[in-house]
Order: C-alpha cells, then structure tokens, then sequence
C-alpha cells in the first residue's frame, strides 16, 4: 500500500497551493516537497509496490511542466509558449462523490470515477478490486481491497467503511509525487497527496482531496486531472 508520511511539509497551511496557470505550468508554491514515484511490479507485470526516491525539490517556489514537451522534466522551460499550448481545463467542478458509480458489498463499499483513472494499476491484482468489494465480507479480500483503493494515486477508487460510513484514505504528509512506471515505459502523472490545495486558472479551487493526480504529459481531455492520456494503447 502506498507508504505513509514518507515527508513532511513545514510550511503554514494557508502557504501551500499548487495554480495552474491559463497557458503554462503548474506553479507551486509553501515548499512542497517533491519525491519520484516508482511503480514496482510483481513477476506477472501487476503493480504491487510504490518505491519512492530522493527528494528532488524542496525549493519555496517552483513551476512543473503541464504541456509535456520540457527539456527540463519536470520543471517548466517554457516551452509551451514555443509550441500553443492549449491548457483549457475541462474538468467537471462537481464534487467526487457525484461523479462515481458506487458498488456494494458485505463490508466495504467502492466509489468509482473513472474519468479520474491514472492507469497506475494496482486495482488488477487478486483479480480486481471490483471482485473483491463483492467478497469483502472475508477479511483477506477486505484487506485487499482496502490497499488496491490506497494504492490508487489519482482517488478514482475509494473504499467506504460500511458500519462507519467513512472513507478509509491512507495518510499522506502533504507531498508532490512524480510517477514513474517501467513496466509501461512511461513517465506517469503529478501525484498531490495530503489534501494540497489545487487552484483552476480562473481562480476557483477544485475540490480539495486527500489524493489526486495532475496531467503532465499535456494530452489529457480532462484538464488539469489525469485521464491516462500518456499510457501506451
């Protein structure tokens, strides 16, 4: 399951922001730190571990590309100017819950957006967390489930505690991830975990989660959010 509290912000809350700008990159700002992000996967090619690297910006201020076409990945240069970027964000501003399709089963229930899916994969092992809430009733499949659903960078799946009503959400000091993904050959999306604050050009704040995923690659249909647009068909 993804690691918990692997860094550790000191920036005041009201600092920490990540603007995405009209044209150009996503401007950080309140020293958020960066880490890469590989998925490691088991003998089959099925993602079962997150490997997190060096810290690689701790700076107070920072921009990272969003058009993908940077020679300085995966900090901006500038190039979007050179090449008409579109950067319109389509995105829906409707919260995530009613944008899922919901699944029951005995002991968890699954939200699902997947117009939110980041293609990280770790909801295929056991045979997919859609067959495990059905089971979940047994503690191993619910044991299962529950890490596939942390596992997901994007918050596409989330798992919900039956008798509570509670999502169950890893924790997450408030930390930027750079996804990288061997297996695919691909450099994955901007992982935002611990409920950083992501700003629309116009100045509207998305619904602020615990866990979302940021396009990087700059083909996405989806803007700012990931759709998978950089996995390979």
């Amino acid at each position: 399951m993804a690691t918990k509290k692997e860094t550790r912000s000191k920036t005041s809350d009201d600092e920490l922001k990540i603007k995405v700008s009209e044209k150009g990159p996503y401007l950080i700002s309140g020293r958020i730190p960066m880490v890469t992000q590989t998925i490691i996967t088991d003998t089959e090619g099925i993602p079962d571990e997150w490997r997190a690297g060096n810290e690689s910006s701790s700076h107070e201020n920072y921009a990272l590309c969003r058009c993908g076409r940077t020679k300085n990945k995966p900090f901006c240069d500038g190039m979007h100017t050179r090449v008409n970027f579109d950067g319109t964000e389509t995105a829906s501003r409707e919260p995530y819950v009613t944008q899922a399709e919901k699944i029951d089963g005995p002991a968890l229930k699954l939200t699902d957006a997947q117009n939110l899916c980041a293609s990280a994969r770790f909801c295929h092992r056991a045979g997919g967390i859609w067959d495990l809430i059905p089971q979940s009733g047994n503690s191993e499949a619910k044991k299962i489930a529950i890490e596939e659903a942390g596992d997901c960078p994007s918050g596409r799946l989330v798992v919900w505690d039956k008798k509570t009503e509670k999502a169950i959400e890893p924790e997450f000091e408030r930390s930027i991830g750079l996804i990288e993904d061997p297996e695919a050959c691909v450099s994955g999306p901007i992982w935002v975990r611990g409920s950083i604050p992501v700003e629309s050009a116009d100045g509207k704040t998305y619904e602020i989660r615990n866990r979302l995923t940021l396009c990087r690659c700059g083909k996405s249909s989806n803007k700012p959010f990931c759709d998978s647009s950089h996995f390979p068909e």
